[in-house]
């Protein structure tokens, strides 16, 4: 599986923090909703097309909340560059 994107709401702590990923496998399409951070509950969607998962992401990103999307980390990792 491989993460596409990744949205974060810009609060920390366990009660604020609120994660959003996008992700692919083949031709499914997922996406996870998490509060609470790493330890946190996730609720999980999947979609045949990447305009499906989209349009979720879209609804959950709506709202007060300031997201950020971060970078996700390439398949071989970060790279030193040394």
């Amino acid at each position: 599986m491989e993460q596409r994107k990744h949205w974060w709401n810009g609060k920390w702590g366990r009660l604020a923090r609120r994660d959003v990923f996008l992700r692919v496998d083949a031709d499914r399409w997922y996406v996870e909703q998490r509060a609470g951070g790493a330890e946190g509950v996730s609720q999980f969607y999947e979609y045949a097309s990447a305009d499906e998962a989209e349009e979720t992401v879209r609804a959950l990103l709506d709202g007060t909340d300031a997201w950020r999307e971060l970078s996700p980390r390439p398949p071989g990792g970060w790279s030193t560059g040394a």
